[in-house]
Formats: structure tokens, sequence, C-alpha cells
């Protein structure tokens, strides 16, 4: 049964620090089946604000990047913010993006559970803020970064003219947009080149067992190879809808939040690590790319180097 005290705090932090919520203006928190429990608490402290706050709830999605239902997308376009807790993420859909593109600010909380909510959102997003910004002044303009690590990551990203964005978690103007938990600072580069390991956490396996790697080898922007027969499946499914763009490398983020001290198996919370780097692949349209596909898979690469230019890149630590 859910602690519903344990979840009172995290979501006043959501609703106050995160989205600065005022007592003028509407929120919408769109939940699933699957997370109850924190859409409920988000309910009731955007209440606690004002009272033009509105929860929906859909069946979960059986895919990240899934659209929601159409009543759903609607209602998300009006709302001045809006707070989705879901089992699937709407981060890399339609929907959010419009909604956002309308001035709505936004965060998504793709997967979230309790535990990680209440880890995740028990942090200073000022500081966290802080990081963002600190590594982002170190990797702007960059012409290659590349990412090496002992697993045996060595792979070189070409940001080309594609912006660097930072999700702080502080989500306070028209149009912003943050996952929460936040922090990291991130790039969905035009082209890259090597090869990346997970060795941290993936979706479908969550945290990998010590010693158990994920290997996937990228030319000229796209991944040519999957090592792992599950995420390969997975993408091929998503390739027979929208082709090569599912094998589209989509992402190079780096972790700032100092208050993740250990990867729990969450990919929303373990890819904001301080030290730790995420690559993804599939859609990127949300993140400043032009790729549009059914899903958006990041895994998290422990103990990175990371170079600018080929200068190391000083990397917040917990």
């Amino acid at each position: 049964m859910s602690d519903e005290s344990a979840l009172a705090a995290p979501a006043r932090t959501a609703i106050g620090q995160c989205m600065g919520l005022r007592d003028d203006e509407s929120c919408l928190v769109v939940t699933d089946d699957g997370r109850e429990a924190i859409g409920e608490a988000l309910f009731a402290a955007a209440r606690e604000v004002t009272d033009d706050a509105v929860i929906v709830r859909y069946p979960p999605g059986d895919q990240h990047g899934e659209e929601p239902p159409r009543p759903v997308a609607a209602a998300m376009r009006e709302a001045d913010a809006v707070l989705a807790p879901t089992t699937k993420s709407l981060s890399h859909t339609n929907a959010r993006r419009r909604a956002t593109e309308a001035g709505v600010r936004a965060a998504t909380l793709p997967g979230i559970t309790e535990e990680v909510f209440v880890t995740g959102l028990d942090a200073d997003y000022d500081s966290i803020a802080s990081h963002c910004r600190a590594v982002y002044e170190q990797v702007a303009g960059a012409e290659e970064v590349r990412v090496t690590a002992p697993a045996g990551t060595d792979i070189a990203f070409y940001p080309g003219g594609r912006d660097w964005l930072q999700d702080t978690g502080i989500v306070h103007e028209p149009g912003a947009f943050s996952n929460l938990p936040a922090g990291e600072t991130f790039v969905s580069p035009e082209s890259a080149d090597g090869t990346y390991v997970v060795d941290g956490t993936m979706m479908p396996y969550g945290r990998l067992e010590e010693g158990r790697t994920l290997e996937f080898e990228v030319e000229d922007g796209v991944v040519t190879r999957i090592s792992d027969d599950r995420i390969r499946e997975q993408v091929e499914a998503a390739a027979e809808e929208v082709g090569e763009d599912a094998y589209n490398l989509a992402e190079l983020g780096i972790g700032t939040n100092v208050a993740v001290t250990e990867l729990v198996g969450s990919v929303l919370l373990d890819e904001k690590a301080a030290g730790t780097v995420h690559v993804a692949l599939g859609d990127d349209a949300g993140i400043g790319g032009d790729v549009e596909a059914p899903l958006h898979l990041d895994g998290i690469v422990t103990e990175p180097t990371v170079y600018a230019d080929g200068e190391e890149v000083d990397l917040p630590r917990p």
C-alpha cells in the first residue's frame, strides 16, 4: 500500500520548486493505472496551490513514446502546467511536443516508482541547475565530443548545428520541458561513430548485473549492431513502422544530479546520476533532432571520460 505521507513532500517539491505553479494557473496531471498513487499525490499538491487542477487517468501504453488517447492530448494543450507520471514515457510524443509548442510547461515522469519519486525529488534543484550549466559551458560549441569508458565504450559524437540542452528540473517558463527527477545536459547529435557499451541501466532489464554489458555499434549516426536479442527485436519491431529511423543515434546525455549516489534500476533516475553518461537510439524530434520514431531507448554508461574537442570535461560527482 502506498504511503501517502511519504509522497506528499516530493509532490510539493515538484509543484513548487520545479514547476513554480501559481494560484492563477491551471494544472493537469496525466497518469495511468500503474502510477495512480503518484498522480494523486501531485494532484493533491497542485490543489493546495490552485483550484484549477485536474487529473486524468488512462490504461498504460505498450511502448515508450506511444501517443496517449486523443482526449488526453487535447487536455494537455489547454493547461498552463502539465505533469505526467506514467508507466510509459510521454516525453517523446507529439502530444507533449504540441503542448509545449503551444506554451504549456511540462514535466514528464516516465516509469516513475514511488521509491524513485521520493529519492529523486529529495534534491536541491537550484544546485542541479548549476551543475547543468557548468557542463554545458564545457561542451557547447565543441565540434566533437568523445566518450570512453572501461567497459569498452569509445564513441565520437558530432553535434553539428544542434544545440546542447539542459534538463534542470526548473520548469518555470512557458513552453519549458523537463523530466522529473531531472539533472542532465544533453544533445541530439547530427552524427556519431564508434561503440557504446551499456553497463549501467537499460530497459527491459533495469540495472544490469555486474559484468553484464550491452554493446551497440554506430556508423554515421545509425546503430548498425545491437548485441542483445531482446533490444534488437524491439528496435526491429519499430523499424517495421518507420524503417531505419528506429536505429537513429538519438542522444548523448551527461548526468548532473549529485543527489543520485547509486544506480537503482530506473532509467528515469539513473540517467541523471552525476558521473555517468547515457546514449539513446530512436526518436529525437523532441530534443532538437529531426527523427520521429515510436521508441527512445536510453542506456547508461558508468565511469565515463568525456572529451570536448580533445579537452577532458570536468564531470560533476555525487
